[in-house]
C-alpha cells in the first residue's frame, strides 16, 4: 500500500530524528511517551464481555496520551464485519480498529477494507513472540503489508463427561481410539466442515489445497481406491459412524437438530461420554456436565482414528485497523498503540477471563501460575497442546466453497442411504468435482 509505505518512511525519518537527540532507546511500551502526544480519536468495535477490560485498556492508553480520546462501538464481531460487508469503510458504524477472524483477512484485503500497521514493531512492543511470522502474524501477511495483529489462538479440543465415561467402560486418562466406540459414545457433527476437519487432518486429507504454483486441487476427486489406505479408513470411520446414528435414528446428521441433540446427550446420565467442540463452550458444557462436577478437558490429540491423533486447525483472529484511517497519521499511531494495549501481556490473564481467548505469545505456565479456575488452567492447557500440534489454516479465499460442499454432501447420506462407503464416498466425490469447476 502506498499510503502505507510513506506513512512507514516518515516514521522511520521521525525515529532516527528522536536517535539523534541523544536517545539510543527504541520506541516501546516503556517509553512510547517519546512519540509526542496525540490528539486524534478512533473508534473501536468490541463485544459486550470485553468491554470492561477495553476500557482499562484505554485508560492505559490516556495515561500516557491524555488528549488521545478511544470510543467503543459495541457490537458482537461478526455482526460488525456484516455491516462492513454490506457497506463500506467509510461508514461510521465500521469501527477505526475491530477484530476479525484469521479467515477473512484475504477477503478483507481484496476489498482494500484494512490498513496495513507497523505490526513487526507492535510485536516488539508487547513481546512474548519467538517467531511473528511462523505464527499468526505471518497469516496476517498479505503480499507484504500486515493487516492484523495476533489477538488469540483457538482450535477444537475434548470434553469429556466423567460419570458418563465411566458407565460406558471408556478410560479418558489413556489414548481413546474413535473406531473402537460405541455409537453415541463421541459427538462430533461431522457434516459441518469446522469439526469435519478434525477428522480429515487426522489422515492429512485436504479437501481443498493449494500449491505453490498457485493451482488449487482436492484429494477428493480422486477414487476411492486411488486414496491411501489411510485415507480410505477415514471415510470408512466416517460411513460406519453415519451408518450407526442412520439405524439408531439420532439427529446427529440434522443440521439443525444435531445441536440440541448433542446438549441432551452430553448431559450426566445419558448417553455420551465425548464431545468435540471448541473451548468457547466450556461453559455451558459445564451446565451439561453436573454445574462442572462431571467435566473434563482433553487435547484433541487424546482420541485417535485409525490409531492416527486427531487434529485440527491452527485458527485465531487477529485485531484490524480501518483502511480508511491510513491517511491520517496520528490515527494510526493511536489505533496500534490501543491494539498494543489491549494484548499487553501483562494482563493476558485479564484479557482471557474477559474475553475466554487465549494469547499466541504468552506460555502456559503464565496462566497456569494464575488465579483461574483449575477448569479454565486445564482448557488453555488443552487449547494450547491441540495447537502446537494443528496443521495451518488454510486461509485462501476460495476455501470458502468447502464449507457448503462437504455439508450438503455429508447430509445428503441420510438421502441416498449409500450401502458401503465407496456409494457414500461418491456422493463427496461428486459434489467436489462439481465446486472444483468454479476455479
Amino acid at each position: 500500500m502506498k499510503k502505507f509505505i510513506a506513512l512507514l518512511l516518515v516514521s522511520v525519518l521521525a525515529l532516527s530524528m528522536v536517535a539523534c537527540g541523544g536517545d539510543d532507546e527504541p520506541v516501546n511500551s516503556d517509553n512510547k511517551g517519546e512519540v509526542g502526544d496525540i490528539k486524534e480519536t478512533i473508534s473501536v468495535q468490541v463485544e459486550e464481555e470485553w468491554l470492561p477490560y477495553y476500557e482499562k485498556a484505554a485508560e492505559r492508553i490516556n495515561d500516557e496520551y491524555p488528549d488521545a480520546t478511544i470510543e467503543f462501538i459495541e457490537t458482537p464481531s461478526f455482526d460488525h464485519l456484516d455491516v462492513l460487508d454490506a457497506t463500506d469503510v467509510t461508514n461510521e458504524d465500521v469501527a477505526d480498529v475491530f477484530a476479525i477472524p484469521a479467515d477473512r483477512i484475504y477477503g478483507l484485503s481484496q476489498n482494500e477494507a484494512l490498513a496495513g500497521i507497523d505490526a513487526k514493531t507492535m510485536a516488539e512492543n508487547v513481546g512474548g513472540f519467538d517467531d511473528y511470522d511462523a505464527g499468526l502474524g505471518g497469516n496476517f501477511n498479505v503480499d507484504g503489508d500486515y493487516l492484523a495483529f495476533p489477538m488469540n489462538i483457538e482450535t477444537l479440543i475434548v470434553f469429556a463427561n466423567s460419570t458418563n465415561a465411566e458407565a460406558n467402560g471408556i478410560d479418558i486418562e489413556n489414548t481413546i481410539e474413535f473406531t473402537d466406540l460405541d455409537t453415541e459414545d463421541m459427538l462430533i457433527p461431522a457434516f459441518d466442515a469446522w469439526f469435519g476437519v478434525g477428522v480429515t487432518n487426522s489422515a492429512d486429507i485436504e479437501l481443498l489445497g493449494k500449491k505453490d504454483s498457485g493451482e488449487l486441487f482436492s484429494d477428493l476427486t480422486e477414487d476411492f481406491n486411488d486414496l491411501p489406505e489411510e485415507k480410505q479408513e477415514v471415510f470408512t470411520a466416517l460411513y460406519d459412524y453415519w451408518k450407526a446414528h442412520n439405524e439408531a435414528k439420532t439427529s446427529l446428521w440434522d443440521k439443525d437438530a444435531a445441536w440440541g441433540y448433542m446438549d441432551s446427550a452430553f448431559t450426566s446420565g445419558e448417553t455420551a461420554s465425548l464431545r468435540l467442540e471448541g473451548p468457547w463452550s466450556t461453559g455451558s458444557l459445564s451446565e451439561f456436565a453436573n454445574d462442572g462436577e462431571d467435566l473434563e478437558i482433553l487435547p484433541i490429540t487424546n482420541v485417535t482414528i485409525n490409531g492416527n491423533p486427531l487434529v485440527h486447525w491452527k485458527g485465531g483472529w487477529g485485531l484490524s485497523v480501518n483502511a480508511r484511517v491510513e491517511d491520517n497519521e496520528e490515527k494510526m499511531l493511536l489505533a496500534e498503540k490501543f491494539i498494543e494495549e489491549v494484548m499487553n501481556t501483562d494482563y493476558a490473564v485479564e484479557f482471557f477471563e474477559a474475553s475466554g481467548k487465549i494469547m499466541e505469545n504468552v506460555p502456559a505456565s503464565v496462566y497456569e501460575d494464575s488465579d483461574l479456575s483449575e477448569t479454565d488452567k486445564t482448557v488453555i492447557g488443552a487449547v494450547i497442546e491441540s495447537y502446537e500440534e494443528a496443521p495451518a489454516r488454510p486461509l485462501f479465499t476460495e476455501w470458502g466453497q468447502v464449507w457448503d460442499t462437504w455439508q450438503n454432501a455429508i447430509l445428503s447420506w441420510s438421502n441416498t442411504e449409500p450401502s458401503n462407503v465407496e456409494e457414500a464416498y461418491e456422493e463427496l466425490k461428486a459434489s467436489f468435482d462439481a465446486m472444483m469447476l468454479n476455479f
